[in-house]
Order: C-alpha cells, then structure tokens, then sequence
C-alpha cells in the first residue's frame, strides 16, 4: 500500500517499521558510526530495503484500515446524536408529563424525593428510583412507566455516544502511531540509502518499487466496458502524488488508485488491499485482462494491469502515479496474485 522516499531526496523506495527498527541499527554500523565496520554492499542494502518496503505495505494497510474505521465511526457519531436528540425529547415530554401530575400525586413525604427525581435531567438516575415513581404513581401508573421506558432509551443512546467517542479518539490515537511509524520509516530507508555512492544509490532503485515507470501516456483503447472505463480513469490519474491514505482526486496510495478507478466505472470494490483480494475473485495470472488487479508483497499492494504487459501503480512516496511494465524487478519478485472486480 502505502511506499517512501522524498521526491527531492534522491531516494529509492517506501519501506516499514517492525523491520525498519531491525535495519537501523545495521544502517547506524554502515554509516561510519562503527568505523571498522565494511561499506555495505547494493545487494545487503536491497535485500533491507526490501524488508522495509514489505513492513511498510502493512503499515500503509493498516493506516487504511484505521483511516476508513476512522470515518465510520464518525458517520456514526453522527446518526447516533440524532438518536439522541429524539429520545431525549421524548424523554422530557415524558417526563414533563408526570411532573404536571405531581403536585396532586404526591402529597406524601415521598414527594420531595419524587420532585428531586423528576428534576434532575438524568435518566440514570430515574431507572435506580423506579420503584419509587411506580409506587408513588398511583393511578398514572402507565404514565410512569412511559416516562421510565424513555429514561432507559435515552441512558442506553448516551452510552452509545459516549462508547463512540472513545472509539473515534482511539482509532485517531492508531492514525497518529500509523503515521509516526511510516514518517520513521522513511527516514530509516534514506539513512540505509545514505551509506552508497550516487551510482550504488541508481542500483538500488532499479531494483525498487516504482523503478521503470513513466508519467507520460496516454489511453487510446476502448471505454465501452466497466473494465476500459476503469483503466481509462487510471490512466487519467498519471503523474498524480502518491500519499498514503488518499482515494483521490488529487492524489492516491495504490488501493485507493484501484479502489477510485473501478468506482469511476460503477463498481464498488473494498478499499483497503486484504479485504479486496479476500472479496474478489481471483485469476491465473495467464488469464489477466485490463482492468485486473494484481497484488504484490503478501497483499500489501496492488496495482492495476491496463495490457499490453503494462500496469498502472501508486508507487510509493515521493513518487507519482505511473505505467510500468508488469515484469521489473519488485513487481517480478513479490507477485502473490490476480484479481477481477
């Protein structure tokens, strides 16, 4: 999903953490901190980067599936507070109707302790002194029990606020950790990268994610299916900044490339890349036509094959859409799959 490297850096290739932590104490050894320690050679610094590119996928992935559990939650904060409001207001008509009854129903010394009940606004407590209004009621039993039965309703919806809200500000404590763990994960790659040479630094990233690419091309072929309307989009969208987390317009990680570009053509498909391959039917590979979806690096990203041997992918960061041919390096050696929307 989700990939690195700052555009005006020089650098290669996204990367990820649980791994990235492993690498950066054998980066700090290659940087000259240990000064007998041998220059690195491209292939150990590929076979690195490489490590940080499969943890950062699955960072990306996980920041996208915290981004869209993000926003559910919010649209559900949002029907549960007019929940709310409804069974408030019938909770005070309610209640404003036992209390119109109480001065000739409770002439007893109950009555302070009712009057206390009925005014306080909480629910809560109106359930832990039902009894009390029951008993108390006489005649306008039912009554009670209306205004009970909407004490309830409105305590069990103000928990559901209140779990809501905790729920949002975790799942916004998981994007802030998500996002400081792919900003270290950059930095560890650049630090790895920073031990070659200019010339080891281009190996490198030929053999990266991304490496082969061009912004520049244009879709020629026909839009007539869902498929060609899909690849059309795709092809729309080159030359636009990959950013992790983003479904467009203005830029995209590479299930939200795929995810914006069959929407285009009327096909909802998930956004994140696990639940799309879980979701949709896979293909042989020998069998893939444009608009499939192909999928890379245990899942962790997925590009999309518009023919002619050619993909469309959201590289990595610092990079920016492009079409790259389906059998360089990365690609070639991390490939799990195929998929049809």
């Amino acid at each position: 999903m989700g990939k690195l490297l700052a555009r005006t850096s020089g650098y290669g290739r996204g990367i990820a953490l649980a791994a990235g932590l492993a690498v950066l104490g054998g980066a700090a050894a290659y940087g000259g901190i240990a000064g007998a320690a041998p220059q690195p050679t491209v292939s150990q610094v590929q076979a690195r980067i490489n490590q940080l590119t499969s943890r950062f996928d699955k960072v990306s992935v996980q920041f996208d599936q915290a981004s869209q559990q993000l926003s559910a939650a919010q649209s559900r904060l949002s029907q549960v507070r007019v929940r709310l409001d409804r069974a408030n207001a019938r909770f005070l008509t309610a209640r404003a109707g036992v209390a119109r009854n109480a001065a000739a129903a409770f002439e007893d010394t109950g009555a302070m302790s009712a009057a206390g009940v009925l005014t306080s606004g909480d629910p809560s407590a109106m359930l832990r002194q039902g009894s009390m209004l029951t008993e108390l009621s006489g005649s306008r039993n039912a009554q009670t029990r209306q205004l009970l039965t909407a004490a309830s309703q409105l305590a069990a919806v103000q928990q559901q606020m209140q779990r809501t809200r905790d729920g949002i500000t975790a799942l916004k404590g998981q994007l802030a950790d998500r996002r400081k763990s792919l900003g270290k994960l950059i930095d560890t790659e650049k630090a790895t990268l920073a031990t070659l040479t200019g010339t080891q630094q281009q190996a490198v990233q030929a053999g990266s994610i991304g490496a082969g690419g061009t912004t520049t091309a244009t879709y020629t072929g026909p839009t007539s299916t869902q498929a060609g309307k899909a690849v059309a989009f795709a092809y729309a969208q080159l030359g636009k900044p990959y950013q992790w987390g983003a479904t467009g317009p203005g830029s995209y990680d590479c299930s939200g490339l795929v995810q914006a570009a069959w929407a285009a053509a009327g096909v909802a498909i998930p956004r994140d890349t696990y639940q799309q391959w879980a979701a949709l039917p896979h293909i042989a590979f020998s069998t893939i036509q444009p608009g499939d979806l192909l999928y890379y690096d245990g899942i962790g990203h997925v590009t999309m094959y518009v023919g002619g041997g050619y993909m469309i992918d959201a590289p990595q960061t610092g990079m920016d859409v492009q079409k790259i041919p389906v059998d360089t390096g990365w690609y070639a050696s991390t490939f799990v799959g195929a998929a049809r929307p």
